[in-house]
């Protein structure tokens, strides 16, 4: 699997508190926007997000994004 799974075709839009995240880059986590490991195998792997404050994040929910983890339109082109 070289394309990522479509998840959504919006952001996930969440209060998220400062810490580590791993954003899944597959598409296939049934935690979206966060990985659950259900990438294993498909050649995608996730992306680290460190947030050193709490913050609403906008995550690609699409998986397309030209900015990695975070939204940048992109979905409304597809």
């Amino acid at each position: 699997m070289s394309t990522p799974h479509i998840a959504q075709k919006s952001p996930y839009v969440k209060k998220m508190a400062a810490g580590t995240y791993w954003w899944c880059a597959c598409g296939l986590s049934k935690d979206q926007p966060l990985c659950d490991g259900s990438h294993k195998g498909s050649g995608l792997t996730p992306k680290k997000v460190v947030l050193a404050t709490e913050q609403t994040v906008a995550w690609c929910g699409c998986k397309h994004s030209a900015n990695g983890a975070m939204c940048d339109g992109g979905h409304k082109k597809l």
